[in-house]
C-alpha cells in the first residue's frame, strides 16, 4: 500500500520468514556458524536451535536451506502434533517419497533406501523439525531411532530440531538422556539489543530498496525496542504500522508522538505481553537466563536514555530561558541608555536656553 510512496521495491516489514531479509545480529551470526558447522561435520549428532516466538529461527533455517540446496536434500516438518506414523509419513513425503497406503515398516524401509541412495550420490540428507517443543518424549525417542540409520563411518541422516525454550525442558527429562548425549550442536537465539534493533530496522529498509525512506526522531527507536523487547516479529509489526501512519499523514518523518500513539494502540489491541507468566528461575536454561540478563540490561539502557533525554531537554530549556532573559535585559539596558541620552540632550537644550536669556 505504501511501497511507492516510500520508494520500496518490497515490503520491508512483512511477517513472512524471507531469508533475503535475514539480519545477522551477534547471536544470529553465532547460530548460523553453529548450523553450518553441524551440517558440514561428520559427527552426525543432533543440532538444537531454540528461541522465543518471533526471534527469527525459521528465517535462519530457511537461509541455511537456500544456501545449501545443491549439496543437501532437505525434509522440513512444521506440524508436530502427530502420531509417530504420521510424523514418519510427513518426513518421507517432504523427501519426495510415495507414502500412499504404506504402513510404518514400509515407510521406514523406503526412508532407509532413499538415504542410502542419496549417500551413494554424495548428497547429504537433512531432516528439519520445526515447532519441536510440541513433540512428546515418545516422538523424540522415535526420532533418535531414525537417526541410527548409518554406515560404519557416517550417519545417513542429519537432524535439526527447532523450537521454543520449552524444548530444552523436555530434553532435560531423565528418559531422554540418550537423546541429549547425541546432541553435538546447541544454540539459543536471544532477542535483539536496543542497538541491534536500530540496525535491524535500517537493514530491512535497505533490503526493501530505500534505507533513507523515513527519518526517526531521536528517542523513537528506543521506544520501539521497549515495546518489542527486541523480538524481530514485533519490531516488524510496530514498524509496519508506523509506516502506515506516516503514509496516512503523507509524511516521511516518524515522530516521538506518532511512535507513542502507535505503540499504545498496538499494546491495547493485542496485549502481546499481557499473558506472560513469571518465569521459574529454577527451570531456566543458561541461555534463557543470559537473554533475560541481556534484556534487563538494555531495558535499563532505555530508561537511562529517557532520563538523559529529559535532562538534555531541561538543559536546553534553561539555556533558552537564559538567552531570553539576557536579551530582555540587554533590551532594557538599551532602552535605559536611549532615555538617558534623551534626558542629556534635553538638559543641554535647557542650558543653552538659559545661557541665551542671560546674554540678553
Amino acid at each position: 500500500m505504501y511501497k511507492s510512496f516510500f520508494g520500496f521495491k518490497d515490503a520491508p516489514f512483512k511477517l513472512t520468514p524471507d531469508p533475503d531479509f535475514l539480519f545477522l545480529s551477534k547471536v544470529h551470526k553465532k547460530a548460523l556458524t553453529y548450523l553450518n558447522y553441524g551440517l558440514n561435520s561428520d559427527s552426525g549428532g543432533f543440532i538444537l536451535v531454540t528461541g522465543e516466538v518471533g526471534t527469527g529461527k525459521t528465517t535462519l533455517i530457511r537461509s541455511v536451506m537456500k544456501k545449501n540446496q545443491e549439496d543437501i536434500v532437505f525434509s522440513r516438518v512444521n506440524n508436530t502434533r502427530l502420531t509417530s506414523e504420521e510424523l514418519l509419513s510427513m518426513i518421507n513425503d517432504d523427501f519426495g517419497l510415495n507414502i500412499k497406503g504404506k504402513d510404518k515398516p514400509q515407510l521406514l524401509r523406503d526412508l532407509t533406501d532413499f538415504l542410502i541412495e542419496q549417500f551413494s550420490s554424495k548428497k547429504r540428507s537433512v531432516l528439519i523439525i520445526d515447532e519441536a517443543q510440541n513433540l512428546s518424549p515418545e516422538h523424540l525417542e522415535e526420532i533418535r531411532l531414525i537417526s541410527n540409520l548409518e554406515t560404519d563411518k557416517y550417519k545417513l541422516l542429519q537432524i535439526i530440531l527447532v523450537g521454543q525454550p520449552e524444548l530444552r525442558k523436555i530434553l532435560a527429562k531423565p528418559e531422554l538422556r540418550a537423546f541429549r548425549q547425541r546432541t553435538n550442536v546447541s544454540c539459543h537465539i536471544c532477542p535483539l539489543t536496543v542497538e541491534e534493533t536500530e540496525q535491524y530496522i535500517y537493514h530491512r529498509l535497505n533490503v526493501a530498496g530505500n534505507r533513507d525512506a523515513v527519518i526517526f526522531e531521536n528517542g523513537s527507536i528506543p521506544l520501539i525496542y521497549k515495546f518489542s523487547r527486541g523480538i524481530p516479529r514485533l519490531i516488524n509489526i510496530a514498524c509496519d504500522f508506523l509506516l502506515l501512519s506516516a503514509f496516512a499523514e503523507q509524511t516521511k518523518e516518524i515522530s516521538l508522538k506518532m511512535v507513542k500513539e502507535v505503540m499504545s494502540d498496538l499494546e491495547k489491541e493485542n496485549m502481546y505481553w499481557q499473558s506472560e507468566q513469571p518465569e521459574n528461575n529454577d527451570q531456566n536454561t543458561d541461555e534463557t537466563r543470559a537473554c533475560k540478563k541481556n534484556d534487563d540490561f538494555h531495558l535499563d539502557y532505555v530508561k537511562k536514555m529517557d532520563i538523559l533525554k529529559k535532562v538534555s531537554e531541561t538543559e536546553k530549556e534553561l539555556s533558552l530561558t537564559k538567552h531570553r532573559l539576557k536579551a530582555e535585559l540587554e533590551n532594557e539596558y538599551s532602552s535605559m541608555d536611549a532615555r538617558f541620552d534623551k534626558m542629556v540632550k534635553e538638559l543641554n537644550l535647557i542650558r543653552l536656553q538659559l545661557a541665551a536669556k542671560q546674554n540678553t
